[in-house]
């Protein structure tokens, strides 16, 4: 007995090969560009209640860090580290999940290592 395909598969050959091949560039030149995109944004986040402000890009970089001159103690250094890293911290986050939802949208889901 001879297993069939569903209409629609096989038989397509080379056909089906290069339309799957040009459906995959045009995903990689938009993930491309939303990358390009994501990389140029910027990410603000604050600690402390607005006494430690971080703004980060897409690229992972930290930008600037504001600090309000209220909260520089010199014999409490430590409370002012923990400030700023929770900012530094929250703006890369925001940044990781904004990038991480935006090509999720473009992939359908789909986890290609090496794509982005």
């Amino acid at each position: 007995m001879k297993a069939r395909l569903p209409k629609g598969y096989g038989g397509g050959g080379a056909g089906n090969m290069q339309q799957l091949a040009k459906q995959a560039q045009k995903m990689q030149e938009a993930m491309e560009q939303a990358n390009e995109e994501l990389e140029a944004k910027e990410y603000s986040a604050t600690s402390g209640g607005n006494a430690v402000k971080v703004t980060a890009t897409g690229k992972m970089e930290v930008k600037s860090i504001e600090i309000d001159p209220e909260v520089i103690d010199s014999e409490d250094s430590e409370m002012l580290s923990d400030l700023i890293m929770a900012a530094v911290n929250e703006a890369l986050r925001a940044a990781a999940k904004d990038k991480e939802d935006t090509m999720g949208a473009l992939s359908g889901g789909l986890n290609i290592p090496g794509l982005f």
